[in-house]
């Protein structure tokens, strides 16, 4: 059993979106709406669905086929913006849909190149409506270990809670064993938090463990506490709080 809250909201649930959202593709704007949708097409987060009216005509391009989806029929449609395109990266929906989705238009998220609620920018997917996330300074002695070396240990770490996510230690670098640390340069994007900065892997005992550790130095404006501190995956490495070990989670997002 878990020991943090489980995302609870069901498959095919659809809710309005309160918030004006825009997608950018090929430096235009081709979405511009104030009456998009949430579809939970998985539990985890939604979806946008978005106003065919809303949407660039002169950007769409329908590739005259239709698809039959989980939620109804659909026809296929690419984007072309000047020398610009994107085949087969959005469906149109028809009457025969679910109810309130017909002449609803659904983007591949990767085939913008930004998506914004309001005037700020979301990276990876939608951000869920019933996700809370919270970055608590803590007085808890959280220590981290892997192959019985100390990582980091801190009695001031700021702990995450984010809804349906085991909980995330972030330490002061300061507080962070670097010589067992090699950055590298992967990359990672939340949703919540932004674009990391940084990513390091471990070398202990002649083992190099991968993506270990990361940051972020300029998060997003309601997690500015964990700017410039560092996590690992709890995943990973074993985690002590309080002298308790915690369970590894299974899993696997920052």
């Amino acid at each position: 059993m878990a020991d943090y809250p489980s995302l609870l909201v069901p498959v095919d649930h659809i809710e309005p979106v309160p918030r004006r959202i825009r997608a950018v593709f090929a430096d235009r704007v081709v979405v511009d709406t104030t009456a998009a949708k949430y579809v939970w097409e998985w539990p985890s987060y939604p979806q946008y669905y978005l106003p065919l009216a809303d949407v660039d005509q002169e950007a769409l391009v329908d590739e005259r086929h239709t698809q039959r989806l989980r939620r109804g029929i659909a026809r296929v449609h690419g984007l072309t913006v000047g020398e610009v395109s994107r085949p087969s990266c959005a469906r149109v929906f028809t009457e025969e849909s679910l109810a309130g989705l017909a002449g609803m238009v659904r983007f591949d998220w990767a085939a913008m190149d930004s998506w914004f609620e309001e005037n700020e920018e979301v990276f990876v997917h939608p951000r869920c409506p019933y996700t809370r996330v919270d970055a608590l300074r803590s007085s808890r002695l959280v220590r981290i270990e892997l192959g019985g070396v100390v990582l980091a240990e801190s009695s001031s770490p700021v702990l995450v809670f984010e809804t349906g996510l085991p909980t995330r230690y972030y330490f002061d670098r300061t507080d962070v064993n670097f010589d067992r640390l090699l950055p590298n340069g992967s990359e990672t994007g939340c949703p919540y938090k932004g674009i990391t900065s940084g990513y390091w892997s471990a070398h202990i005992g002649g083992t190099m463990h991968h993506n270990v550790a990361w940051t972020y130095n300029f998060p997003t404006r309601q997690l500015q506490p964990i700017a410039g501190l560092v996590a690992f995956y709890n995943e990973h490495v074993d985690t002590f709080v309080d002298g308790t070990e915690i369970p590894r989670p299974v899993t696997h997002f920052t």
